[in-house]
């Protein structure tokens, strides 16, 4: 078994991972950029280790001196995280030329499905159901793209070939817009991954996004965990997540299943993953991308089914079997997953920067908050929008969405806008409630409409600030010496013990 643990990673994903090594008793390191100095996953880890600049280029994305990190500390595992150098299959290979253990899948399977082109000719061949597209992983030109179009139709997506994020994407309806989306596409997707390949897809309308969650061990067992809805999205980014889907009966699930081991199995996968699909209006899925990694929306499956995704890759990285058969896995009650994040939905989502002046987190039965933020710190510009994510657990879709807007309600972070409001809304949405989206919703069937009294915002700052001014007092007053009742207490102890 491993001993420590080095988290490549920072905020929310990097505190649930040092949780679960803490509980099974393995010491976790940390790393940090100079603006993360007193970040959670800091705090909270049994080491940590200055790495670089604010910009990720200079620090997280430095897989050399997070290696560097972890021989000197003595580490024997690195576990990535998501985004970043997880699914950086040269980095992985670093690692593993490093005698360390890398905590994911291998360097092979993840250069396989990163590839999008690539991973779609390896599921085509393993029996999978895919999009009708383009097919070779070879850079097309844009006169074989243009002419490879006519064949698949319109409406259809350009799409990075080497990446995901929905960068390097564009939905083109018809001939004339696809030369210029062709080119949009490659310059985006060159700047991004470093890669200007794309491929076409055809698109599909009126789809929602499911996903199979899975883990493999390296003796080749491979079961999954059941699905998540995933279509709430903006701009290809998922806003909401949810376990089970509403439209997934167990047939389809177990259908749906079967085919994301097979495919999994063909690769050889171990570690956790996630086989990504569309499903169209007659309930027919096809093959979207493989994601090589731990998910953001993990915790859902995780409040679900009762397995710890995070401490079975750990397990399994040691050499470990799965503990679990197919015939194991239940999905019992419903959880939803709200991502946080530091965008404004009065704005066009603008991506909000500041510090944070009040902070109250949610609680209560069911409730769930993985969280990479606290009282009075700095939302940056340099990384990911996302603060924190809301889950809940309860027995039935329509408590765990009553639940969630209780919860939304109760968690208020003050010092700049968050899209809270915006999950709010979506939890009062009849269609929402129904189950009655798409991946388009947020698009066109969705409006987000609060107003804000220009007058109660004044009054909120001003009590924000009174209330940051009272603080920063209180920690002065402590930091000179001053008497807390504590301290008072303390005082009175040793005195009592002097006088008798």
């Amino acid at each position: 078994m491993l001993k420590k643990i080095l988290i490549a990673n920072r905020g929310e994903i990097a505190v649930r991972i040092i949780r679960a090594c803490q509980e099974l008793g393995l010491d976790a390191v940390a790393v940090y950029s100079e603006v993360d100095r007193m970040a959670p996953h800091v705090r909270m880890a049994n080491e940590a280790y200055a790495i670089g600049p604010a910009s990720a280029v200079e620090s997280y994305l430095r897989g050399d001196k997070i290696i560097e990190v972890a021989k000197k500390c003595g580490a024997d595992g690195i576990h990535p995280g998501y985004g970043f150098l997880a699914e950086n299959a040269e980095f992985a290979e670093a690692v593993i030329e490093a005698d360390l253990t890398w905590i994911g899948p291998p360097p092979e399977a993840i250069r396989l499905m990163g590839d999008k082109v690539s991973a779609r000719e390896t599921m085509s061949k393993a029996g999978v159901p895919l999009v009708p597209g383009t097919g070779k992983s070879s850079r097309m030109s844009n006169d074989e793209l243009l002419a490879a179009a006519q064949t698949i139709g319109f409406p259809l997506l350009v799409k990075a070939a080497a990446g995901g994020g929905g960068k390097g994407m564009r939905n083109v309806s018809k001939m004339e817009e696809l030369p210029e989306a062709i080119r949009t596409a490659r310059r985006e997707a060159q700047s991004a991954f470093g890669d200007d390949r794309v491929y076409l897809e055809k698109y599909i309308e009126n789809a929602r996004h499911i996903e199979i969650q899975i883990l493999g061990d390296e003796h080749g067992n491979v079961v999954h965990l059941g699905e998540r809805e995933c279509s709430i999205q903006r701009r290809h980014q998922k806003l909401i997540e949810e376990a089970p889907s509403p439209v997934v009966d167990e047939e389809l699930r177990q259908k749906m299943g079967e085919i994301a081991v097979t495919a999994a199995k063909s690769v050889n996968y171990c570690s956790a993953g996630t086989m990504e699909f569309v499903l169209d209006k007659d309930r027919n899925f096809y093959f979207l991308e493989m994601n090589t990694r731990l998910q953001v929306e993990h915790p859902v499956t995780e409040m679900v089914t009762g397995v710890d995704i995070v401490k079975e890759m750990l397990r399994i990285a040691s050499g470990r079997k799965l503990r679990y058969e197919q015939k194991d896995i239940q999905v019992k009650g419903w959880a939803i997953e709200c991502r946080i994040l530091a965008e404004d939905p009065r704005n066009n989502f603008m991506p909000s920067i500041g510090q944070i002046i009040g902070l109250t987190n949610p609680t209560g039965p069911g409730v769930r908050l993985d969280s990479g933020i606290y009282f009075g710190s700095e939302v940056t510009p340099y990384y990911d929008s996302m603060l924190a994510k809301l889950i809940v657990l309860a027995e039935s879709r329509g408590e765990a969405i009553l639940r969630m807007r209780r919860a939304l309600e109760e968690f208020r972070i003050t010092g700049l806008p968050t899209t809270i409001p915006l999950h709010i809304q979506l939890m009062n949405s009849t269609r929402f409630q129904a189950g009655q989206f798409d991946t388009n919703f947020l698009e066109h069937n969705f409006s987000f409409n609060q107003k804000l009294d220009p007058a109660l915002v004044r009054v909120a700052a001003v009590a924000a600030s009174l209330m940051a001014h009272q603080r920063n007092q209180q920690a002065i007053l402590l930091h000179q010496g001053g008497a807390s009742p504590w301290r008072l207490y303390g005082r009175r102890e040793a005195l009592d013990r002097r006088l008798r």
